[in-house]
């Protein structure tokens, strides 16, 4: 426990507080080891690091124990492209020892061990358990959290990277090519919108910290936000393939198309998108998804009319003779039909309109008027509500329900 040098400080309040939580102090009974200390002035350090030890060693026992001549294996905490020495990869060896000249998988990348650097930026040729280093050699940029492996030779390297390629790719491509069963009918037939998305960066942090940034993007539920794929590097052929197969857009940051990947996304339609700003990307996903939505419209009234009179025109059928009552009639509005209270007729259209023998495109409140209706089964007295549709922003939906509420 932290800071006990500062003003206030009460690490036994705080040790009451965690055991809320389960963390009860071994000197309460329970068995979680806490040592008071100060980083800044130095107090009970030593005294946490002899408990970190005697812990370790009553917790794992023989687990920390690692065998030094074994092939290496380990994982890679960060990876990233530099454009003057190729894909390197920050990697803890966890078991075994790693060499320069080892041939390495490290998740769906491989290569040689070119070269390996410490923390402090001096070449090493053997890096021992729990060592961190940087790897040189890679023919590719792995992800974050990658296994390395080393195994006995490059072709075996190259098999099993590109095994788990394949295996990627056609997971990729089988999630974008779900098939629909009856129980889902419903769902597709609300018509959901999605937009994938490939995500190319400098480097894994990068790549990650976008795609956790999309995914907290707050959307309606008739659209979705898929990330087909992602990784560090180029944007790269294959890249440019799954997207035409996915119907993706690519999203390139601090990166640009390598080879012919420009080429292919033209001639396949695919859009590629380069940012070097992250707010930037977040911003233009936002308003690609507030654009897949579909337009909400709101009914408002136009004006309403009583039918006094029917008359018979062999040309046009059936006209009434009508009273505006309120706001005005106009000509190819929708309509509603009213008789006793109940509607007996919806979106129904006012296909002529006239205002004593003229033509007329709107007539006012208080004018009679003669209507002939979409709906041929009208009766005098029946009152006719005409309204319009009107789009309406999607905040104001929003504001609108949560009054309602």
């Amino acid at each position: 426990m932290n800071k006990i040098d500062k003003e206030g400080a009460d690490p036994e309040k705080i040790r009451g507080q965690l055991t809320e939580y389960g963390l009860t102090p071994t000197e309460w009974g329970g068995e979680t080891e806490f040592v008071d200390i100060s980083a800044k002035q130095g107090t009970n350090v030593e005294t946490l690091l002899e408990q970190v030890l005697l812990t370790a060693d009553i917790e794992l026992g023989d687990e920390l124990m690692v065998n030094p001549d074994m092939q290496a294996q380990g994982v890679a905490i960060e990876s990233h492209l530099d454009r003057g020495r190729g894909p390197i990869a920050n990697v803890i060896v966890q078991r075994g020892t790693l060499h320069v000249g080892d041939s390495i998988v490290v998740g769906d990348a491989h290569g040689r061990v070119r070269r390996m650097v410490d923390e402090n930026g001096a070449d090493v040729h053997d890096a021992e358990p729990s060592r961190p280093v940087q790897v040189l050699g890679l023919t590719s940029v792995s992800g974050a959290g990658d296994n390395l492996l080393v195994v006995d030779d490059d072709r075996t390297a190259r098999q099993i990277a590109d095994q788990r390629n394949a295996r990627r790719r056609n997971a990729m491509q089988a999630r974008s090519r779900k098939r629909i069963s009856l129980a889902d009918l419903d769902d597709v037939l609300k018509e959901t919108s999605t937009l994938n998305l490939i995500l190319k960066g400098d480097n894994a942090g990068t790549v990650e910290a976008l795609e956790d940034s999309l995914l907290q993007i707050e959307i309606d539920d008739e659209v979705q936000l898929n990330i087909v794929d992602r990784g560090v590097g180029a944007v790269t052929k294959t890249n440019v393939d799954l997207a035409a197969a996915s119907d993706a857009i690519i999203i390139g940051f601090n990166v640009r198309a390598e080879g012919k990947a420009t080429e292919v996304a033209n001639a396949e339609g695919v859009e590629i998108r380069y940012y070097s700003v992250i707010y930037d990307a977040i911003d233009e996903v936002e308003s690609a998804l507030k654009g897949m939505l579909k337009p909400v419209y709101e009914e408002r009234e136009i004006g309403t009319a009583e039918i006094r009179q029917l008359f018979k025109a062999s040309a046009v059928g059936l006209i009434a003779g009508c009273m505006v009552q309120t706001g005005k009639m106009r000509r190819n509005a929708q309509i509603r039909l009213v008789r006793d209270g109940k509607v007996v007729a919806e979106k129904a259209t006012i296909n002529s309109l006239r205002r004593e023998k003229d033509d007329a495109t709107e007539v006012s409140h208080g004018y009679e008027c003669g209507m002939v209706l979409s709906y041929p089964d009208i009766q005098v007295g029946d009152t006719i509500q005409a309204y319009e549709l009107v789009e309406v922003p999607r905040d104001q939906v929003k504001k609108d329900d949560k009054k309602d509420k």
